[in-house]
């Protein structure tokens, strides 16, 4: 392998071009873009893991298992839906379209052509239970990059499901703004925007998953590498919700999707489960990272202890010492 992997890398394989890329959330705005921007040709542009804590205020009482996020997106092509929540919710020439999309958009703007402006005029509310350096800065420099103004929301300003209801955070907001961002911890509290709010919401991470990251790593591994389809990716680390996206992505595009992580650190069974029971993807969890690893196209790490889990970094340093991506 070429180099010691960072918190939240990619590495290609030797097959490849020599590089590591940095996968931050980027500004994955590709279902909103469709709705906010002017037609153009498409030539110019073409169970379960815990959902919060129980003193949270809720607008419902039941939190969907992992299962729910597949059950009602079996089989069919699928209705674009308002938010970007899951990417299966997405059929695969949508996701396509996305990446393809961004693809276009990053070649546009590299060129210094700032023209294309599908959010002049509009707002986007970025809430930030959890806060993040690069998810904040992408979010906020790409919506500005395209036209629009983005609010932040920090963990002074706002409290979901504690100080306000999820439900009226997500109603007053919507009167407001014409895009609602949020980094969450829970789970169920995405979905409660998402049900309550009149205007599209993204997911900027949640404890499940974190669809923007992947997506923004997919076009990353499309853009070195040719293509994702039929490749084989190998995640060596914890199996968090990184790991939720990935097999998300994989019941959706055909490729061979590898989790190496110690035992007691897998992924979500169920998602698991779901991913393999599509049909679509190759799926492997394992303990062995150097069995993983061969003969991948890219390797995909993370950090170890996430936010909210630094009191267990030494404990977590010690399991996951043999799943170091290391130069040799």
């Amino acid at each position: 392998m070429a180099a010691a992997i960072p918190g939240g890398g990619l590495l290609f394989s030797d097959s490849s071009p020599k590089s590591i890329c940095s996968s931050s959330s980027s500004f994955f705005f590709g279902p909103l873009l469709r709705r906010l921007s002017p037609p153009r040709s498409s030539a110019s542009l073409p169970s379960s893991p815990s959902w919060g804590a129980s003193s949270r205020i809720a607008c419902r009482s039941s939190a969907p298992s992992s299962s729910s996020v597949y059950s009602s997106h079996s089989g069919g092509e699928k209705t674009i839906p308002k938010d970007f929540i899951h990417i299966i919710d997405f059929d695969k020439a949508t996701i396509m379209k996305i990446l393809r999309q961004a693809s276009e958009v990053k070649a546009l703007l590299k060129s210094g052509d700032r023209t294309f402006q599908p959010f002049k005029g509009k707002t986007m509310a970025m809430i930030f239970t959890k806060p993040s350096m690069r998810t904040r800065v992408s979010f906020e420099t790409g919506f500005s990059i395209l036209g629009g103004h983005a609010i932040y929301l920090g963990p002074d300003d706002i409290q979901i499901g504690k100080r306000e209801e999820t439900c009226d955070v997500a109603r007053v907001l919507s009167r407001y703004n014409d895009i609602i961002m949020a980094r969450l911890f829970a789970h169920q509290d995405i979905l409660d925007l998402a049900r309550y709010a009149s205007v599209p919401v993204i997911n900027g991470l949640t404890d499940y998953n974190h669809p923007c990251q992947i997506m923004a790593d997919a076009l990353t591994i499309i853009e070195h590498i040719g293509e994702l389809e039929g490749r084989k990716i190998v995640y060596v680390g914890d199996g968090n919700n990184i790991v939720h996206s990935w097999l998300l992505l994989a019941s959706v595009i055909p490729f061979h999707f590898v989790c190496a992580c110690p035992k007691g650190f897998e992924p979500d069974k169920k998602t698991v489960e779901n991913a393999r029971k599509t049909g679509i993807s190759e799926i492997i969890v394992t303990d062995n990272p150097k069995e993983a690893v061969r003969g991948a196209d890219v390797v995909y790490s993370d950090v170890w202890a996430s936010m909210g889990q630094k009191e267990e970094a030494a404990f977590r340093r010690k399991n996951f010492k043999a799943f170091r991506s290391m130069k040799r």
